[in-house]
Protein backbone atom coordinates (compact mmCIF):
# COMPACT_ATOMS: atom_id res chain seq x y z
CA UNK A 1 0.00 0.00 0.00
CA UNK A 2 1.50 3.49 -1.20
CA UNK A 3 -0.68 5.58 0.80
CA UNK A 4 -1.89 6.03 4.54
CA UNK A 5 -5.32 6.23 5.63
CA UNK A 6 -4.89 8.45 8.34
CA UNK A 7 -2.97 11.43 6.32
CA UNK A 8 -3.77 10.14 2.55
CA UNK A 9 0.12 10.43 2.61
CA UNK A 10 2.04 9.03 -0.32
CA UNK A 11 5.10 7.45 1.11
CA UNK A 12 6.35 5.87 -2.07
CA UNK A 13 6.64 9.19 -3.03
CA UNK A 14 8.28 10.43 0.22
CA UNK A 15 10.79 7.17 -0.28
CA UNK A 16 11.81 8.13 -4.16
CA UNK A 17 12.24 12.18 -3.38
CA UNK A 18 14.91 10.99 0.02
CA UNK A 19 16.80 9.44 -2.45
CA UNK A 20 16.40 12.12 -5.34
CA UNK A 21 17.78 13.91 -2.52
CA UNK A 22 20.37 11.94 -1.12
CA UNK A 23 21.65 11.09 -5.09
CA UNK A 24 22.22 15.60 -5.34
CA UNK A 25 24.18 15.24 -3.07
CA UNK A 26 26.36 12.69 -3.61
CA UNK A 27 26.50 12.60 -6.96
CA UNK A 28 29.61 14.35 -9.39
CA UNK A 29 28.51 17.61 -10.96
CA UNK A 30 30.19 18.40 -14.31
CA UNK A 31 29.99 21.88 -15.71
CA UNK A 32 29.06 20.98 -18.93
CA UNK A 33 30.23 24.76 -20.31
CA UNK A 34 33.72 23.92 -19.01
CA UNK A 35 35.60 21.98 -22.08
CA UNK A 36 39.02 22.43 -19.99
CA UNK A 37 37.71 20.11 -17.17
CA UNK A 38 37.07 16.38 -18.53
CA UNK A 39 36.09 13.84 -15.89
CA UNK A 40 37.29 10.56 -15.64
CA UNK A 41 34.35 8.82 -16.36
CA UNK A 42 33.62 10.64 -19.39
CA UNK A 43 37.32 9.28 -20.46
CA UNK A 44 36.33 5.72 -19.92
CA UNK A 45 32.80 5.15 -20.70
CA UNK A 46 31.84 5.73 -24.81
CA UNK A 47 33.01 8.57 -25.61
CA UNK A 48 29.36 8.78 -27.57
CA UNK A 49 27.80 8.51 -24.45
CA UNK A 50 29.90 10.73 -22.62
CA UNK A 51 28.86 13.45 -25.06
CA UNK A 52 25.58 13.29 -25.56
CA UNK A 53 25.59 13.69 -21.44
CA UNK A 54 27.18 16.73 -21.44
CA UNK A 55 25.49 18.42 -24.87
CA UNK A 56 21.51 16.85 -24.90
CA UNK A 57 21.14 14.64 -22.31
CA UNK A 58 18.06 12.23 -21.39
CA UNK A 59 16.96 12.33 -18.01
CA UNK A 60 16.79 8.54 -16.93
CA UNK A 61 15.77 7.20 -13.95
CA UNK A 62 18.38 5.05 -12.01
CA UNK A 63 17.53 2.05 -9.62
CA UNK A 64 17.79 3.50 -6.29
CA UNK A 65 20.64 0.50 -5.53
CA UNK A 66 22.43 1.88 -8.69
CA UNK A 67 21.84 6.00 -7.75
CA UNK A 68 23.35 5.77 -4.33
CA UNK A 69 25.91 2.70 -3.72
CA UNK A 70 29.44 4.40 -4.88
CA UNK A 71 28.31 8.01 -3.57
CA UNK A 72 27.73 6.66 -0.34
CA UNK A 73 31.37 5.35 0.25
CA UNK A 74 32.74 8.58 -1.05
CA UNK A 75 30.55 10.39 1.43
CA UNK A 76 31.69 7.74 4.13
CA UNK A 77 35.42 8.88 4.15
CA UNK A 78 36.19 12.77 5.58
CA UNK A 79 39.25 13.81 3.26
CA UNK A 80 38.67 13.97 0.01
CA UNK A 81 38.21 11.88 -3.09
CA UNK A 82 38.94 13.90 -5.91
CA UNK A 83 42.15 13.74 -7.93
CA UNK A 84 43.53 15.83 -10.64
CA UNK A 85 45.50 15.57 -13.41
CA UNK A 86 47.40 18.24 -15.09
CA UNK A 87 47.57 17.24 -18.91
CA UNK A 88 48.68 20.67 -19.65
CA UNK A 89 47.40 23.38 -21.77
CA UNK A 90 45.02 24.24 -19.25
CA UNK A 91 43.11 20.58 -19.72
CA UNK A 92 42.41 18.92 -16.59
CA UNK A 93 41.87 15.31 -16.11
CA UNK A 94 39.14 14.99 -12.92
CA UNK A 95 38.65 11.97 -11.29
CA UNK A 96 36.77 10.41 -7.72
CA UNK A 97 37.69 7.30 -5.66
CA UNK A 98 35.01 5.60 -3.76
CA UNK A 99 37.16 4.92 -0.90
CA UNK A 100 41.31 5.06 -0.12
CA UNK A 101 41.99 1.98 2.66
CA UNK A 102 45.81 1.62 3.42
CA UNK A 103 46.66 2.71 0.25
CA UNK A 104 44.59 1.13 -1.75
CA UNK A 105 42.17 2.87 -4.56
CA UNK A 106 38.75 0.91 -3.73
CA UNK A 107 35.95 0.98 -6.82
CA UNK A 108 32.41 -0.09 -5.83
CA UNK A 109 30.31 -1.07 -8.85
CA UNK A 110 26.56 -2.31 -8.46
CA UNK A 111 25.90 -5.48 -10.94
CA UNK A 112 23.11 -7.99 -11.53
CA UNK A 113 25.57 -10.52 -12.26
CA UNK A 114 29.43 -11.19 -11.45
CA UNK A 115 31.59 -11.07 -14.43
CA UNK A 116 34.02 -13.29 -15.15
CA UNK A 117 36.89 -10.48 -15.41
CA UNK A 118 36.73 -6.73 -14.24
CA UNK A 119 35.09 -4.34 -17.33
CA UNK A 120 37.17 -2.72 -18.99
CA UNK A 121 35.83 0.72 -18.26
CA UNK A 122 36.36 0.02 -14.63
CA UNK A 123 39.77 -1.19 -15.20
CA UNK A 124 40.70 2.27 -17.08
CA UNK A 125 39.35 3.96 -14.25
CA UNK A 126 40.83 2.19 -11.33
CA UNK A 127 44.06 2.96 -13.19
CA UNK A 128 44.02 6.17 -13.56
CA UNK A 129 42.61 6.79 -9.72
CA UNK A 130 45.69 4.54 -8.81
CA UNK A 131 48.16 7.72 -11.10
CA UNK A 132 46.35 10.31 -9.71
CA UNK A 133 46.38 9.57 -6.22
CA UNK A 134 49.91 8.00 -6.35
CA UNK A 135 48.96 4.82 -5.56
CA UNK A 136 50.28 1.31 -6.60
CA UNK A 137 47.40 -1.27 -6.38
CA UNK A 138 43.30 -1.31 -6.71
CA UNK A 139 40.77 -3.15 -5.93
CA UNK A 140 37.12 -3.26 -8.12
CA UNK A 141 34.39 -4.17 -5.54
CA UNK A 142 31.41 -5.60 -7.60
CA UNK A 143 28.03 -5.75 -5.54
CA UNK A 144 24.87 -7.53 -6.79
CA UNK A 145 21.50 -5.92 -5.01
CA UNK A 146 20.91 -9.14 -2.83
CA UNK A 147 24.08 -7.92 -1.38
CA UNK A 148 26.93 -10.39 -2.31
CA UNK A 149 30.44 -9.47 -3.34
CA UNK A 150 32.95 -9.92 -5.59
CA UNK A 151 36.73 -8.27 -6.19
CA UNK A 152 39.70 -8.27 -8.37
CA UNK A 153 42.69 -6.73 -7.39
CA UNK A 154 44.86 -4.80 -9.94
CA UNK A 155 48.26 -3.22 -10.38
CA UNK A 156 49.31 -0.09 -11.42
CA UNK A 157 49.78 0.44 -15.06
CA UNK A 158 51.39 3.16 -17.41
CA UNK A 159 50.12 1.96 -20.82
CA UNK A 160 46.37 2.06 -19.62
CA UNK A 161 46.94 5.36 -17.93
CA UNK A 162 48.12 6.70 -21.83
CA UNK A 163 44.92 5.30 -22.98
CA UNK A 164 42.79 7.44 -20.65
CA UNK A 165 45.14 10.42 -21.22
CA UNK A 166 44.55 9.94 -24.91
CA UNK A 167 40.64 9.36 -24.90
CA UNK A 168 40.81 12.47 -22.87
CA UNK A 169 42.12 14.86 -25.25
CA UNK A 170 40.16 13.32 -28.13
CA UNK A 171 36.84 14.26 -25.88
CA UNK A 172 37.87 17.71 -25.46
CA UNK A 173 38.54 17.86 -29.01
CA UNK A 174 35.04 16.66 -30.20
CA UNK A 175 33.01 19.31 -27.72
CA UNK A 176 35.53 22.12 -28.86
CA UNK A 177 34.33 21.66 -32.45
CA UNK A 178 31.19 20.35 -31.36
CA UNK A 179 31.42 17.05 -33.53
CA UNK A 180 30.05 13.91 -32.47
CA UNK A 181 32.58 10.85 -31.48
CA UNK A 182 32.04 7.73 -33.45
CA UNK A 183 30.00 4.85 -32.36
CA UNK A 184 31.72 2.69 -29.67
CA UNK A 185 30.23 -0.61 -29.85
CA UNK A 186 29.88 -2.26 -27.02
CA UNK A 187 27.13 -5.14 -24.97
CA UNK A 188 26.59 -1.55 -23.31
CA UNK A 189 24.64 -0.36 -25.76
CA UNK A 190 21.63 -2.33 -25.34
CA UNK A 191 20.95 -0.66 -22.01
CA UNK A 192 22.09 2.96 -23.42
CA UNK A 193 19.55 5.64 -22.71
CA UNK A 194 20.73 7.07 -26.32
CA UNK A 195 20.79 3.89 -28.56
CA UNK A 196 17.89 5.06 -31.27
CA UNK A 197 20.30 7.90 -31.82
CA UNK A 198 22.98 5.80 -32.79
CA UNK A 199 20.71 2.62 -33.54
CA UNK A 200 17.41 2.12 -36.06
CA UNK A 201 15.75 -0.52 -34.05
CA UNK A 202 14.05 -3.28 -36.55
CA UNK A 203 10.74 -3.25 -37.32
CA UNK A 204 9.40 -6.19 -36.58
CA UNK A 205 7.04 -7.77 -39.69
CA UNK A 206 4.02 -10.14 -39.94
CA UNK A 207 4.86 -13.77 -39.09
CA UNK A 208 4.37 -15.74 -42.83
CA UNK A 209 4.14 -19.33 -42.48
CA UNK A 210 5.14 -21.48 -44.97
CA UNK A 211 1.56 -23.24 -45.44
CA UNK A 212 0.21 -19.36 -45.97
CA UNK A 213 3.03 -18.76 -48.34
CA UNK A 214 2.45 -21.77 -50.32
CA UNK A 215 -1.41 -21.39 -50.27
CA UNK A 216 -1.05 -17.91 -52.35
CA UNK A 217 0.11 -20.15 -55.44
CA UNK A 218 -2.37 -22.58 -57.71
CA UNK A 219 -1.93 -26.07 -58.75
CA UNK A 220 -0.33 -24.61 -61.60
CA UNK A 221 2.51 -22.59 -60.01
CA UNK A 222 3.89 -25.91 -58.84
CA UNK A 223 6.91 -26.75 -59.74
Amino acid sequence: MGRSDAGDRDYKQVVRDAIDSMGENIEIKIDSKDINTIHLHEATKCLRLSYYDRTDPIDTEQTQFNKVLGGLFRKMKSHSSIGKYDMGGGLTLKGQVDMIQEDVILLFRSIDKFPENPLPVDMLYVNACMWMFNKIEGVIVYITPDGKEDSFVTNRNQKMFEEVIKRTRVFQDFLKENRLPIIEPSQDCLTCPYYERCYIRKKEGKQISIASLFGKFGKEDKI
